[in-house]
């Protein structure tokens, strides 16, 4: 991490357990998904998020976007065109690296609703055989659900792994193929890489916080 930053953490509740945030001036340095919830009831029963732990004149600019970011993706997923991410300041983002790629490719090319498989990704990323690296790449990932690695799922249509568990990745799976119109995982779940954007459509502009 840059020594430099000077890191403010931060914790807030969600349909899934806690989360837990941490960032710089300069943008989020982590996202995690701390559970304490077993995310069993169905989208349409997610609680409101409650205000940040600490007082608002402790938060760093990116942590109050964070905030509003994931208020917004839980309760009125429709807004989240019009929201700036939150930048976002973590070494693996600072290399020029496979892992950096596959994420900011991910980002850019799979939209709220859609999925994509790990081939597939591979192949958007500029290397088809590297399905294996693009596993470990979402293994890597530091801000989960701003960068949606839980879009990624096996060629067979299952939803394979998630740092988070299987029980949260299909929950947002769902969440996002109710909210989309889109059938939903698991069982009936939108194939992987149905979207227009997960085949390689016109390219997003450059995503937030890239240095």
């Amino acid at each position: 991490m840059d020594r430099a930053c000077e890191l403010r953490c931060r914790t807030t509740d969600s349909p899934l357990g806690k989360i837990e945030m941490s960032g710089c001036e300069r943008g989020l340095h982590e996202v995690r998904l701390r559970g304490g919830k077993t995310p069993d009831a169905g989208p349409t029963e997610a609680p409101t998020l409650p205000e940040l732990l600490g007082r608002p004149e402790e938060m760093t600019e990116p942590l109050v976007q964070c905030v509003a970011w994931l208020d917004a993706y839980f309760h009125e997923p429709e807004v989240l065109p019009g929201l700036p991410l939150p930048a976002i300041h973590h070494p693996i983002f600072q290399r020029d690296s496979f892992t950096a790629q596959v994420l900011w490719k991910l980002l850019e090319a799979v939209k709220f609703g859609d999925t994509v498989s790990y081939q597939q990704l591979a192949a958007l990323a500029g290397n088809p055989r590297a399905a294996r690296a693009v596993g470990r790449a979402m293994r890597s990932n530091p801000v989960p659900i701003l960068i949606p690695c839980h879009r990624v799922v096996c060629s067979s249509g299952a939803a394979g792994n998630y740092s988070g568990g299987l029980a949260t990745k299909e929950w947002l799976l769902a969440h996002e193929g109710r909210l989309a119109g889109k059938p939903t995982y698991p069982g009936g779940a939108h194939p992987a890489g149905t979207g227009r954007r997960a085949r390689g459509g016109p390219s997003s502009p450059q995503p937030a916080g890239r240095d």
